[in-house]
């Protein structure tokens, strides 16, 4: 009877482990082998936090198998290193996608975050249904008839509405499935799209689209279409200012803290006297705020954190605490990523081993020439540094694809005995670079002692930081208002 218990409960786990996958990606790929393919979604879209749904490392024949569960249609991110490619998942679905032959050091030519480059991803056997070939048909056709008739679509003259007019006849005739706002998630994908053209070309004031799609309706929380349009429609409406609050005022009451009198005032407005929705416009506005000049950074985060503690809608609670994350991350005093890569005989160093001492931490690539220059004053000062300020560390990780390139640099040129500091290559971990925000070379930071970023922006070593940095014993109080805002 006991081992009878034991088959069931293996057989009710075994099914659940089953259930948590209702979605498979098969693929193969030209020459990626070895390489890491993952599947990413947003948790929320409003504050862009993604999640990893699987990964797997690609196989020596070029194959891999990807599996995620989904109760409604995704958008989702098929990632290998930095390139990625877009498209959506629904449950119950097999997809089968070929990448084809791809040159994999484009980044080292140019910079893929100023001038992003699309991972080629072709489907295989294609459903007729499925919901990507209706998506890229209703973009196809919008393209066409737009690029056929873009003077009037043009925003620098007078968009002509009948035009617009015109394309949605065009629409429903070729495409179909338009003007089903509350159907199927295509319905809804057609109809908030051409919703956001008639904002974007002023055809429909942004008050009516707002009584038409917002007022009154559920809260789409993981709908991208509705979320996308949510955002578009309500995007600079309050941060800037309303018709009714100055921005003045508003930015008076968030470096007060006055939470209750920013959100009342706000729900004077008629389009934003619903609670929920009204929450959710101000987290997109606190979110603009952040960037926002006129705003202080600190009670804007302060702002959000006490939206989370009030708030009654766990979504919120949910986008709120994705906000946080998202500002504290290179934020000064936030704490730094830890990692362990190898130094150039191959030996495995972890960033942890120089805690308690000021870490000088670059990020290079040996043959750029902006690196090459920071480089030279980093040699120029190693020696005096070393010498004068026993906390303090140089550690270069050097970012070119090839482990040989920094070894040959170091090991085996001229000035390498010159480069006398920790050095490590970055071993394919380009999850490090996102998290530690490097877009462009070379990218340095300064960690101080207790694992913490020291400054928001961290000074290079041509802007003099060297000659006085904050490790000096008769360095002033950090908090100096007189320094620049990028050295406190």
């Amino acid at each position: 009877m006991k081992r009878l218990h034991s088959i069931i409960l293996a057989l009710v786990l075994v099914q659940g482990l089953v259930a948590q996958t209702n979605v498979q990606i098969v693929g193969t790929a030209a020459n990626a082998a070895g390489k890491t393919v993952e599947l990413y979604c947003y948790d929320d879209m409003l504050s862009g936090r993604e999640v990893l749904l699987d990964g797997v490392q690609i196989d020596s024949a070029g194959h891999f198998r990807l599996g995620c569960y989904v109760n409604y249609p995704r958008m989702v991110f098929l990632q290998v290193e930095q390139y990625s490619q877009v498209f959506h998942i629904e449950a119950g679905r097999r997809y089968e996608v070929f990448i084809p032959e791809f040159d994999w050091d484009i980044d080292e030519r140019q910079n893929i975050h100023l001038a992003p480059v699309a991972l080629p991803v072709e489907f295989v056997g294609v459903a007729s249904d499925d919901l990507n070939m209706k998506i890229s048909r209703f973009e196809s056709v919008i393209d066409s008839f737009i690029m056929a008739n873009r003077v009037w679509f043009d925003v620098k003259y007078h968009p002509q509405k009948r035009y617009f007019d015109t394309l949605v006849a065009v629409l429903k005739k070729e495409v179909g499935g338009i003007g089903q706002e509350g159907g199927d998630f295509f319905g809804r994908y057609a109809e908030y799209s051409l919703a956001e053209m008639r904002l974007a070309m002023h055809f429909e004031s942004r008050k009516k689209l707002i009584a038409k799609y917002i007022t009154d309706q559920p809260v789409r929380y993981y709908d991208e279409p509705y979320m996308r349009l949510f955002l578009a429609l309500y995007e600079g409406a309050i941060s800037k200012g309303t018709n009714r609050v100055p921005q003045g005022r508003l930015v008076s009451w968030v470096a007060a803290g006055d939470y209750d009198r920013y959100m009342d005032s706000i729900g004077l407005d008629p389009l934003l006297r619903n609670e929920q929705v009204r929450e959710l416009a101000v987290l997109e506005a606190l979110k603009e705020s952040y960037y926002d000049r006129n705003y202080d950074r600190n009670r804007v985060r302060d702002m959000v954190r006490t939206l989370s503690l009030k708030t009654r809608f766990k979504e919120h609670r949910t986008i709120a605490d994705h906000l946080l994350s998202l500002f504290s991350r290179g934020e000064k005093g936030s704490d730094v990523p830890e990692f362990r890569l190898p130094d150039a005989d191959r030996k495995m160093v972890s960033l942890d081993d120089f805690k308690g001492k000021w870490i000088y931490l670059s990020f290079v690539r040996v043959g750029e020439p902006y690196s090459q220059k920071e480089i030279e004053t980093l040699a120029y000062f190693r020696d005096s540094i070393y010498a004068h300020n026993p906390d303090v560390v140089f550690i270069s990780v050097s970012c070119d694809r090839e482990f040989q390139k920094m070894y040959h640099f170091l090991k085996n040129s001229r000035k390498g005995r010159r480069y006398n500091w920790t050095w490590l290559h970055f071993d394919g971990n380009y999850k490090l670079l996102e998290h530690y925000g490097v877009v462009s070379y070379p990218t340095f930071l300064l960690i101080n002692p207790e694992g913490r970023l020291h400054y928001s922006v961290t000074p290079t070593p041509a802007s003099g930081i060297l000659l006085n940095g904050p490790w000096e014993k008769s360095k002033p109080a950090d908090d100096d208002t007189s320094k620049p805002f990028f050295m406190r």
